[in-house]
C-alpha cells in the first residue's frame, strides 16, 4: 500500500472512532455504480461534475424541447402561434438530426437506433 492510501485510510479509521461517519445519508445501502463505459475515460470526470450539475448532453436537452413543443402545439388555437411553434418544432429536429447524423454512429447504435428513438420519446 502506497503512503498516500495509509494516510487516508488512518484518517477515516479515525473519522469512524469519533463518530462522523455515522448516520450518513444512504448509510447501510449498496452504491450506485454508474456504468461509464460508453463514455472516454478522458471524459468521464467531466461527464460525472456535468451531470450532477443537472446539465444535460446537447441531444437530450433538444429532445426534451422537441417533446415541450409537441405538447405545446397540441394544446394551441390560435394558428399563427401554433406556425410560430412548428417553425421553432422543425428547427428543433433539424438541429437534433444534424447532431445524431454528425455522431460516428457505432453497428449497435446503428442496429438499435429505432428503438433508442422510441425509448426517448420519438
Amino acid at each position: 500500500m502506497d503512503i498516500v492510501a495509509v494516510i487516508a485510510e488512518g484518517k477515516i479509521r479515525e473519522a469512524i472512532a469519533r463518530g462522523e461517519l455515522s448516520n450518513l445519508a444512504g448509510s447501510g445501502r449498496p452504491l450506485e455504480i454508474d456504468d461509464l463505459s460508453h463514455v472516454p475515460e478522458e471524459l468521464r470526470a467531466g461527464y460525472i461534475m456535468l451531470r450532477n450539475a443537472g446539465v444535460l448532453p446537447e441531444e437530450m436537452q433538444l429532445k426534451k424541447e422537441i417533446v415541450t413543443l409537441q405538447k405545446l402545439i397540441d394544446c394551441c388555437d390560435e394558428d399563427t402561434q401554433r406556425q410560430c411553434l412548428e417553425t421553432k418544432l422543425n428547427q428543433k429536429i433539424l438541429r437534433f438530426n444534424m447532431l445524431m447524423e454528425g455522431r460516428r454512429a457505432s453497428a449497435a447504435l446503428s442496429q438499435y437506433r429505432g428503438q433508442l428513438y422510441r425509448r426517448l420519446g420519438g
